[in-house]
């Protein structure tokens, strides 16, 4: 059988298995609501029988994600990234998460689908971030406390091709977390100025790194990508951050497992190449 007919076979059973013990568990919540004593046992036994087999229809589609990425996606990151290499099971660290500057540290932190090498000669690594905070609520029963997601994405680390005169930042939403001195540059384009705020520790640097091209190739890589985007220049790193509240190379319940799939791996790869070939990382127009 060929591969992607076996994933599609495994994928088909996982859903049903959700649809069936959904469907089981709230047939016995609504024996439950008819309060009858008879029913009433058959509806406890139908919300537990449904919600088992439910549970094992998501593990089994869980498990098969993980398979998928490991079998499928690791040759699919070899055609595009020179020395790719590919981890569901591991992401950025912290400190390379919190060197951006640009994310505040986290009540939990989650990061997995770490991705590595190089494109054009440019060095990265990457992975999804999740990011949490902690709040404590209280209400008149009580205290109740909950964690709120504020960053999930991807998260983009670039080599850059000289080290940065001062720290520069441009950023959709948000400022520095860490206090560098900045001052509030505003640049020559007003559509920038509108879309992006730039902090900068020199505002010759800013302009420097700013030019026209620059930001307008910074401008359309966030019309191509959803989410706030955040840039950070710090030493010889390019900082990225693409929080867009999806998970990357992630398989969707009750959705064909069919070419768009793939179509839509391969868009997320080439984010990589869009950033290096749109803000120019593979040349040496910021060398002095």
């Amino acid at each position: 059988m060929d591969k992607f007919e076996q994933y599609n076979r495994i994928k088909v059973q996982a859903e049903n298995k959700v649809k069936i013990g959904g469907i089981v568990a709230i047939i016995g919540a609504l024996l439950m609501i008819a309060g009858m004593t008879v029913t009433t046992v058959l509806a406890v036994i139908a919300i537990i029988a449904g919600l088992t087999y439910a549970i094992i229809g998501f593990s089994a589609f869980s498990s098969l994600g993980k398979q998928f990425k490991v079998e499928v996606l690791t040759d699919l990151v070899g055609t595009f990234v020179d020395n790719g290499r590919f981890d569901p099971n591991r992401g950025l660290s912290q400190g390379d998460v919190y060197a951006t500057e640009f994310l505040k540290r986290a009540d939990r932190f989650h990061t997995e689908d770490f991705l590595s090498g190089s494109m054009d000669g440019v060095n990265f690594e990457s992975s999804d971030v999740k990011l949490e905070e902690r709040h404590v609520e209280h209400t008149k029963n009580g205290t109740r406390t909950y964690y709120e997601t504020y960053f999930l994405g991807r998260v983009f680390i670039f080599d850059f091709n000289k080290a940065f005169e001062g720290y520069l930042q441009v950023l959709e939403k948000g400022r520095p977390v860490k206090n560098r001195g900045y001052n509030k540059v505003k640049l020559e384009s007003i559509d920038f100025n509108k879309k992006f705020k730039t902090y900068a520790t020199s505002d010759h640097s800013a302009f420097y790194v700013l030019t026209p091209h620059f930001m307008e190739a910074l401008m359309d890589f966030e019309k191509n990508n959803r989410g706030k985007i955040s840039f950070s220049f710090l030493d010889t790193k390019l900082y990225i951050g693409i929080n867009n509240f999806r998970d990357t190379f992630e398989l969707r319940m009750f959705r064909p497992l069919d070419q768009r799939i793939f179509d839509e791996f391969k868009r997320d790869l080439l984010v990589i190449k869009e950033v290096i070939t749109e803000l120019r990382l593979n040349n040496n127009i910021f060398k002095k």
